[in-house]
């Protein structure tokens, strides 16, 4: 991303509009090759101001809230599907007149509920959601299909007989990984409930397919669609979030003061626990430009967050030259699972959002936040 930073007020999302764009047209193949629809799941990316572009290339987003269904029908337009572990009787019926899709997590949740769908005007496919109790996650916090996993049904509580009305299934088992995981995975889920998926007319993949990484096997990818359409005559669904937005974002930081405890620590206007969250749950190390791992360069630095959290450390960078205080550092990777995870904690202000466009070379600011965006999350 070519893009002057210098008048950039820190911290800062800035998503590449350029970037983007190249990720939808690597889906929207993957979508004339196979047949298959792609969802934008707003739980790894949601930034609105940027739908316009989305819904030239994909056919709708998944939703997992209702504020996250009216979003979607709201201002990205196409199809709506939801998926909420446990939907809540307040909302079930407002989320009726959202969604294109509801995708049920439990036979339970689903015959508390479906007479309302029958009986309501919105014509809405339903589905279930199941556990094919096969994953390669290995970060737990993220595997949906770890033990005592309360996300989908397993084989051995499946109800056969009450699938009366239901359309689909639906299994989410992946994390930012390869199609060699999905293969893996949908052979444990068509031994599983592959003759369930007969009488159905779509299945839902899931999310947590890389398809944008330059490693990813496409072809393996559309193969694996192929194969399922094929032998079962359902319409297939994907709905990734970070591989739309992956590397499309940068976050911009800038250092506030540098102290010193045996290392050098460089104390940022960002912060890990508020603005990045994933680097303390992954966890990960974020790269920066110009920065390698400790040691590769001359000057080293422990690079800490604006909150009070004794853990709000992003990682340690090492440095060309000694950073100085004003000094503005570009995170890489910024855009998914950031600004929809991102909190106000200790007070701390959210970043800023823009976009740029490298056919313009123009970088705009659609957001900024301040004191009422922390106080309004309060009473």
């Amino acid at each position: 991303m070519a893009i002057d930073i210098a008048e950039i007020p820190t911290p800062a999302y800035i998503c590449d509009l350029g970037a983007l764009e190249r990720n939808l047209h690597t889906l929207a193949a993957v979508q004339e090759r196979t047949g298959c629809r792609i969802l934008l799941a707003f739980k790894g990316f949601a930034m609105f101001g940027v739908f316009p572009l989305i819904r030239r290339f994909l056919a709708g987003a998944s939703a997992s809230s209702l504020d996250e269904a009216r979003l979607a029908r709201e201002e990205m337009g196409g199809e709506v599907h939801v998926y909420v572990p446990a939907y809540k009787e307040s909302e079930f019926d407002q989320v009726l007149t959202l969604a294109d899709h509801l995708v049920f997590n439990s036979f339970s949740q689903w015959k508390r509920f479906r007479e309302r769908v029958w009986r309501s005007e919105a014509k809405v496919s339903c589905g279930i959601r199941v556990n094919p109790e096969f994953s390669e996650v290995k970060t737990a916090l993220y595997n949906p299909c770890a033990r005592y996993s309360r996300l989908g049904v397993t084989a051995e509580q499946f109800e056969p007989d009450e699938l009366d009305g239901i359309d689909g299934l639906h299994f989410h088992a992946l994390c930012g990984q390869n199609a060699d995981a999905l293969s893996h995975t949908l052979a444990a889920f068509e031994e599983r409930f592959g003759p369930y998926l007969k009488k159905m007319r779509w299945v839902n993949f899931g999310g947590g397919h890389h398809i944008t990484r330059p490693d990813y096997d496409v072809d393996l990818l559309c193969s694996l669609i192929n194969g399922i359409r094929d032998r079962y005559g359902v319409q297939v669904y994907l709905e990734p979030g970070e591989a739309v937005a992956l590397n499309a974002g940068i976050l911009i930081a800038s250092v506030l003061d540098i102290v010193h405890n045996e290392k050098s620590i460089a104390m940022l206007d960002t912060s890990a626990a508020a603005h990045m969250p994933d680097v303390l749950e992954m966890p990960y190390r974020p790269e920066i430009v110009g920065a390698g791992l400790p040691g590769r360069f001359p000057y080293t630095y422990l690079l800490g967050g604006l909150t009070c959290l004794a853990g709000d450390i992003i990682g340690e960078y090492s440095f060309e030259a000694p950073l100085v205080l004003g000094q503005k550092l570009v995170f890489l990777d910024m855009a998914h699972y950031s600004m929809v995870k991102n909190n106000t904690f200790n007070g701390v202000r959210l970043p800023s959002i823009g976009i740029h466009d490298p056919l313009t070379g123009n970088t705009k600011i659609l957001r900024k936040f301040g004191y009422e965006d922390y106080r309004n999350r309060l009473s």
